[in-house]
């Protein structure tokens, strides 16, 4: 049974940071690029940031870049978010979800997902 759990989401003031947890089980959690997305309500889910299954390459949605970091925990199965200069257009449900066979490129098509958490929210004021 294949699992991604999130947590780490709570109420910050603007410019304040919180980091997201994503815990994996279930699968071999090495063999999987990972990402976070985001859904605003009334908005569609975009893609956050995303780290290749080996860890050695991420991206990211231009509007959190240099605030954002993406990181994996191979021992652990887990995966993060280090959210930095938070501003309230980042209030959203985070998700995190697992994807093989789609090209790096794609990673911001949420058809290439196979995996998702329930998500986590996060609202900045």
């Amino acid at each position: 049974h294949v699992q991604l759990v999130e947590s780490g989401g709570g109420s910050v003031q603007a410019a304040g940071s919180l980091r997201l947890s994503c815990a994996a089980s279930g699968y071999t959690y090495s063999m999987y690029s990972m990402a976070w997305f985001r859904q605003a309500p009334g908005k569609e889910r975009e893609g956050v940031a995303t780290i290749s299954h080996g860890g050695s390459t991420t991206s990211y949605a231009v509007s959190v870049e240099g605030r954002f970091t993406i990181s994996k925990g191979i021992a652990e199965n887990s995966l993060y978010l280090q959210m930095n200069s938070l501003e309230p257009d980042d209030t959203a449900m985070y998700y995190c979800a697992a994807r093989r066979g789609c090209d790096f490129g794609r990673w911001r098509l949420a058809t290439c997902y196979t995996v998702w958490g329930q998500g986590t929210q996060v609202t900045v004021s």
